[in-house]
Order: structure tokens, then C-alpha cells, then sequence
């Protein structure tokens, strides 16, 4: 059936619809696209900067560049710390392909430790696998060369060189200079801002002694590196470079030789010796023995070593110098003399009587003398060590003025040195012992005290500081940098001690009768020179307590106690006594009697000091010469190759 005409005036009204929604739709698609281009030009116009800075920082990547750790030198200039040029072997994971074939060939060319191999591949697990894993450290050069003449069968496989720590002379100076080791999360968690350095894989940070105090001055600052990285974040190329600022070089005021010569003195002892430059407050050698190589911590001891370390009971980890205390014995007993002298309650002349003990409060004190001195001023008191003198001295002064002395002359004070756990010592006062032991001071405790027993502790250094301080009248103060990046160092407490200097003089008389006299207590270790002449003071300090019934039978002797109940062995001397260069103080644990075991250190290494190097036989009593040269001859053969000769400074 055939469709009827359209009325022409229905097509009008149909085309006239059909154009208003073309006319709509034409103006919505122009106003959108009219809207994306105004967006467009916003993005690409107004916030071009912004979007490329985004895209700057998806495709540049700024990394680190380690700078070189500061170097730390003797007094002359000999390297103590220094950095080495040390390789590695490095694998890529994404590179090597099958990783445990490409390990097999390495391990036929290098030899691989097994616990840093499987160190190495527990890292490479949770590791991207473009990012270099160190397979070797410290390789040598041989190994080097066999890795890149067989490169092509190593795909992934680089040889690396970098800077490591290296301690050059080992021992000497472990105690002093400490060592570094790879960052750890203590490490980060106990720095309030950590440096952004520190999260560098294996990044090595001081972790005791001058390394760890002096950490922010030595390990300068990071460098630069912008690299072109692509999606997944593989190094492409390198942009640019800007180098590190290298850490600073510091210089000791310890002398190598010296520090050398100390320990190889103290030999097989648990002891320390320490001298301080009576002129200046340095310390020319601050030795612990035994020692530890420092050069096993760096790239992380062994188990077994560390061990070895550990339960060796003479403590070679400890530095005895500053982290020791110990009962100071009769070397305290100078402090008691200036004590009493400034207090005006003896004089030059004034005498106490020792019967060989004193009775106080229903309690016997012996002097080491059974049979007693006899009538002693001062003088002879600290030439003979008399103990029943400074006990009579210390009831009358009182705890007290004691106390104030000893800070005056350096003990009971933690001194501002850069080196790990350094000590306060004690010197007791009767409001300490009522805070701290919640009794009264009583006076048999001031008993004690007056010949460097009961709660009284002092280090090694402090004893030092001590004798250098009453040698030269001035409040030094110990310095062990010298100079940082050859900018020399203040030396402090150039001035006087405010202690009369008579007074001074008439204790450094006495120290002298310790020495020079017959009857003195070093005599046997004396030096007959007259212009070098040594002054000293040798002290004895109890671990134990001897009962009465033991006294009464008879005192058991050092050499028949086992090695950890013995005495502590003593001894402090300045030389020369007509112009003071150096002061030394000599502690031996469980070595005995101070005269006999401390007290030929002491001189030993005081003539050392002086001379810089071995002293001339002719300053020896002639009965000693012969053994003397045969224990110069000793340690001249003990002395490494890396330690040089030096001039004669007496």
C-alpha cells in the first residue's frame, strides 16, 4: 500500500528541528573542545614549570657521593689513621643471569669467604636487582686483574675501588684512636638528625675513641651526582659531579716512638703509663696494655677473635688510661701534705711520731713498717712513705680540705679529652657519702683517704696530670689534639695554681728524697745524672682486706696470692727536678709493691721521653747498665719498621 504525500509544511518544521539540535550539539562539542583547550594551554603554558620540575624528577635522580674520611697523625707527622685504596667485587643480579654460575666461575678465579658470600646473597634477595651487591671486599690487585681479563665470562661482574680505614700501627694506638665500623640502626637511632650520609650501604662512622668524639669533624661532607635513571629506576648515564668536602686532618700531641716504646715497656702487664709535658699540658704517650688490632673492626671482627678479646682477663679492650680507676695508694699522700701545708696545720718542720700504727675510734691502722718511723717531718714522710704521718694529718684537716686539694690538682674531674668513657675518679666529701652511701663520714674514712685508700679513685692520666701540675705550679690542662687541618690548638690552664709555691717546693723536695735518697722508697730506680735527676713517689694500693689474724701470723706475700688479689703496683715521677719537661705516672694491676714493679717503668719510660729515644747507659747506676742495655736491645728488636727515628729532645 502506497505511502501518502508528505505536507511540504511538515518538512519545513522537521528540517527547522533537526538544524536547532545540530546547532546545540555543534555549540556543546565547541564549548568542550574550547574548555580542553583552555585546559590545555593552563597545563602547558601557566604550570609548564611545575610539570617540569615532576617530570625533571622522575628522570634525574641526585646521589651521593662519600667524601674522604680525615686523616689523624702523631705529633711528627707519622700517619696513625689513614684511608687506603681498597677493591671489591660487585655483582649486578639483573646482569650475571644465572647468578649461582657466574659465582662458581668467580669462585675458580677469586677466593670467596662463605660467611660474606651467603651475607652477600641474603642482600641480593632483598635487593632491586640493578643495584651492585659486594660479593669481596679489600681483594687484592692479582684478584682484580683475573676478574677483568675474564670479564666476558663473568657477565654482572665489576671490580670496584674505593677509600677503607687502615690503622698502620695497629696496637699502639688502639686504645686512643679507637676504629670505625659499617653504620647500624643504634647508631642512626641515638643521633637526633642523622646525616644522610649514614644510610649509605656499609658506610663506616667512628665507633670508640677519637674516631667516635672527633666523628662530625672527620667525616667532612657528602658530594654529589646527578644521574639519568629510567623507569624502573637503572642508572643510564651521569650528568654532572660535584665532589665532597674531605674530613678534617687532625694531628696528636702523642709521639709515636714514645707510644711505641710504652707498650712494648708494659709488655705482658695489665697496666698503663701516661706522660703529660709539664710545659704544656700535652700528652706525648697514653698507653694501655695489652692492646687489640684495630684493624680487625673495620670490616667486623670474627667471633672467634672477638672472643679471644673478651674473655682475656687482663681486659684489652679497656683503655685503662682514662677508663681505669684506681686506688691512688701513697702516691695520693702529696695531696694530703699540700693539704695540710695550705691549711696551716703543719709547717716545714712539723713532725708526727709513728710507732708503726695509730689506734682510732677502737680500730688499729698499721703503717707498712710494722716496727715504725720514728719522729718524721714532711719530707720525710713522703721519702719514706710513712702512712701513720698522714693519718695523724688527715684527722686533723678533715676530709674536707683533702678533697679540695685533689680537685685542685686534677683528681675528681672528668677532663674534656676525646676519647671513649673517660673517668671522674672519686675524691669522697662527707655530703657525698651521706647522698650516695646514705651514712655519715666518719673519721676512720679520712684515715683511709689520707694514704689513697677506702672510696678515693683516680686514673692513670689523672695521677699524670697530677704530678705535671705540682712539677710546674700551673693548672695544665691534658691535650691530645694538637692541631685540626694544621690549625694549632689552645693549650689551656697556663696559669698558676694559687697553691703558695713553697709550699709546691717543699713537697717536690720530698718527692726528690723519694728518688735521690737512701732511704727513699724509689732510690732503686733512680737516675744518677745530675742534670736529669727524677723525682717520684711510689704508691701501693690493697684489693683485699687483711684480717688481724693474718697480720699476726704474718702478712701472706703478693707473690704467693693468686695474680687477681695481688696489690696494685704505683708510681708517679716529673724529670728533671731543676726544669720539669715531663710527668709520668705508671699503674700496674695486681703487679705488687709500687717500688719494685711500677717504679722502673716509670723511669724507663720517663728517660725515653726526655731523650726521644734511647737514654745514654752513663744516666744508670753502674749496676744496672748491663741489664738495661740488654732490655733496650730487646725492644729495639720488638719495634716495628713503621716506626722512625727522632731527635734527642734532652
Amino acid at each position: 500500500m502506497a505511502r501518502p504525500p508528505r505536507n511540504p509544511r511538515d518538512t519545513a518544521t522537521s528540517k527547522g528541528k533537526f538544524t536547532r539540535r545540530g546547532l546545540i550539539l555543534g555549540g556543546m562539542q565547541a564549548g568542550f573542545m574550547g574548555l580542553l583547550a583552555l585546559r590545555m594551554r593552563y597545563m602547558q603554558v601557566d604550570q609548564a614549570d611545575q610539570f617540569r620540575l615532576l617530570a625533571e624528577e622522575n628522570r634525574i635522580n641526585i646521589r651521593l657521593i662519600p667524601p674522604a674520611r680525615g686523616e689523624i697523625f702523631d705529633r711528627m707527622g707519622v700517619p696513625i689513621a689513614s684511608n687506603e685504596p681498597a677493591y671489591r667485587i660487585t655483582i649486578v643480579r639483573e646482569d650475571a643471569g644465572d647468578v649461582d654460575e657466574v659465582i662458581a666461575r668467580l669462585k675458580e678465579l677469586v677466593p670467596l669467604d662463605p660467611a660474606e658470600l651467603e651475607r652477600a646473597l641474603a642482600e641480593m634477595k632483598r635487593s632491586a636487582p640493578f643495584l651492585p651487591i659486594t660479593l669481596a671486599d679489600r681483594v687484592t690487585w692479582e684478584d682484580v686483574s683475573k676478574v677483568a681479563v675474564n670479564a666476558p665470562a663473568l657477565p654482572g661482574i665489576t671490580p670496584e675501588v674505593g677509600l677503607s680505614r687502615s690503622y698502620p700501627l695497629k696496637e699502639d694506638f688502639a686504645h686512643v684512636v679507637g676504629y670505625v665500623g659499617p653504620v647500624s640502626d643504634y647508631d642512626l637511632e641515638r643521633i637526633e638528625d642523622p646525616d644522610q650520609l649514614l644510610r649509605i650501604p656499609r658506610f663506616q662512622i667512628g665507633k670508640v675513641g677519637l674516631e667516635s668524639k672527633m666523628e662530625d669533624q672527620l667525616r667532612g661532607k657528602a658530594g654529589a651526582r646527578r644521574v639519568e635513571v629510567n623507569a624502573v629506576g637503572r642508572v643510564m648515564r651521569e650528568l654532572s659531579r660535584r665532589e665532597g668536602e674531605a674530613g678534617a686532618n687532625l694531628q696528636l700531641s702523642i709521639d709515636h716512638r714514645l707510644q711505641n716504646y710504652i707498650l712494648a715497656r708494659l709488655g705482658n702487664e695489665s697496666a698503663a703509663a701516661v706522660v703529660v709535658d709539664c710545659k704544656t699540658g700535652d700528652l706525648l704517650g697514653i698507653g694501655s696494655a695489652p692492646a687489640f688490632d684495630p684493624n680487625l673492626f673495620v670490616r667486623g671482627i670474627s667471633v672467634a677473635d672477638y672472643r679471644t678479646l673478651t674473655e682475656n682477663d687482663h681486659r684489652p679492650l679497656a683503655s685503662k688510661t682514662v677508663q681505669g680507676t684506681y686506688p691512688p695508694g701513697s702516691t695520693f699522700k702529696m695531696v694530703v701534705g699540700l693539704a695540710g701545708l695550705e691549711s696551716g696545720e703543719i709547717g716545714p718542720e712539723s713532725t708526727f711520731y709513728c710507732p708503726g700504727h695509730l689506734d682510732v675510734s677502737g680500730r688499729r691502722f698499721h703503717c707498712w713498717k710494722r716496727g715504725g718511723h720514728g719522729h718524721l717531718n714532711l719530707e720525710g714522710a713522703l721519702r719514706e712513705s710513712c702512712d701513720v704521718y698522714f693519718y695523724e694529718l688527715a684527722m686533723r684537716i678533715g676530709i674536707e680540705k683533702i678533697s679540695d686539694m685533689a680537685n685542685r690538682l686534677g683528681l675528681g674531674v672528668r677532663h674534656d679529652l676525646p676519647m671513649s668513657a673517660v673517668a671522674q675518679g672519686l675524691m669522697p666529701t662527707k655530703a657525698w657519702k651521706r647522698e650516695v652511701r646514705g651514712e655519715e663520714w666518719r673519721i676512720g674514712d679520712s684515715v683511709n683517704a689520707s694514704i689513697g685508700q677506702g672510696y678515693v679513685l683516680a686514673s692513670p692520666m689523672q695521677l699524670a696530670l697530677m704530678t705535671a701540675r705540682i712539677a710546674s705550679g700551673k693548672s695544665l690542662e691534658p691535650r691530645l689534639i694538637k692541631s685540626i687541618n694544621g690549625v694549632e690548638q689552645p693549650v689551656l690552664g697556663d696559669v698558676p695554681l694559687g697553691i703558695n709555691e713553697n709550699h709546691l717546693r717543699l713537697v717536690r723536695k720530698g718527692m726528690y728524697a723519694v728518688s735521690n735518697d737512701r732511704r727513699g722508697t724509689g732510690y732503686g730506680s733512680r737516675i744518677i745524672s745530675e742534670t736529669i735527676r727524677l723525682a717520684g713517689k711510689s704508691g701501693t694500693s690493697q684489693v683485699r682486706n687483711i684480717t688481724a689474724a693474718e697480720r699476726r701470723a704474718g702478712v701472706t706475700s703478693n707473690a704467693d696470692l693468686p695474680w687477681n688479689r695481688r696489690d696494685h703496683a704505683l708510681f708517679v715521677n716529673f724529670a728533671p727536678f731543676n726544669d720539669p719537661k715531663v710527668a709520668v705516672a705508671v699503674v700496674v694491676e695486681h703487679g705488687g709493691g709500687g717500688s719494685s714493679v711500677a717504679a722502673p717503668i716509670a723511669r724507663d719510660v720517663a728517660m725515653q721521653a726526655l731523650f726521644e729515644g734511647d737514654p745514654p747507659l752513663d744516666i744508670y747506676p753502674a749496676k744496672d747498665r748491663e741489664k738495661i742495655s740488654a732490655q733496650q736491645e730487646r725492644l729495639r728488636e720488638m719495634r716495628p719498621p713503621e716506626i722512625t727515628e727522632r731527635k734527642s729532645r734532652a
